[in-house]
């Protein structure tokens, strides 16, 4: 079977970028066909009309609009189910990733070298990002670590690339932002071996669109220790 990479675009208010951010998908330089599936999780702020100005320039892009926002974690779990590709990735709609990284983020599940590549924002140095924000991720983390005994750097990455029935086997169910712990806590059980690579990113604050809060942090520790109490770890 021919390689092809779907990359899954979960969107919601954002207006400002997400045209920007479908013309970098279209365009950058990647090592295999793509598809492009944005996931339009109710948007409220014209990012629906934003999409609709786009429909029908690329064969290689499909727009699914959801009447009723349900969260990231649905609308990722909608691009997998939807996905045709043998590779699966994410790419947030504000722009704090630039989507050229994903050639080399593909690269080595293409060569066969591993089912699942994570993007670190934390392997290239201490980001941009404010302290508080670092923390929690740093926090998020280690409680994986130590509950999973891995060596990730970053959990929260939103590059999370693996092979598409790696994605379809993990029997997702998270809605919102828990979408994060979740993936990595059953990747983790089912024996999957992450690589993570740097990634550079430009963080934004809440004033200028970031949805991402203190609640959510509480619900991603809630989702990494149900997920270890409540699945044996593969011996894989």
């Amino acid at each position: 079977m021919s390689e092809r990479i779907s990359i899954i675009v979960p969107v919601y208010n954002e207006r400002a970028t997400i045209a920007q951010v479908i013309d970098r998908l279209l365009t950058i330089a990647l090592p295999a066909p793509r598809e492009i599936i944005v996931v339009n999780d109710g948007s409220r702020d014209g990012t629906r009309e934003a999409l609709d100005a786009l429909a029908g320039r690329s064969a290689d892009l499909a727009i699914v609009h959801l009447d009723v926002n349900r969260g990231k974690g649905y609308a990722v779990r909608r691009g997998f189910a939807q996905a045709a590709g043998t590779i699966v990735a994410i790419q947030d709609a504000d722009l704090e990733l630039d989507p050229a990284q994903l050639a080399g983020l593909v690269a080595p599940i293409l060569a066969r070298e591993t089912d699942v590549v994570y993007g670190s924002r934390f392997l290239g140095g201490r980001p941009a990002a404010p302290a508080v924000t670092i923390a929690a991720n740093l926090a998020l983390t280690w409680l994986t670590n130590a509950l999973y005994g891995s060596a990730l750097t970053d959990m929260e990455t939103c590059y999370k690339i693996m092979r598409r029935e790696v994605a379809r086997s993990l029997d997702l169910s998270a809605e919102r932002f828990e979408i994060e712990p979740e993936i990595t806590a059953k990747l983790l059980l089912a024996g999957h071996r992450i690589l993570e690579l740097p990634v550079t990113f430009s963080p934004r604050s809440r004033a200028a669109g970031k949805k991402i809060g203190w609640r959510d942090g509480l619900l991603a520790v809630r989702v990494l220790i149900r997920c270890r109490r409540s699945t044996p770890r593969s011996s894989r």
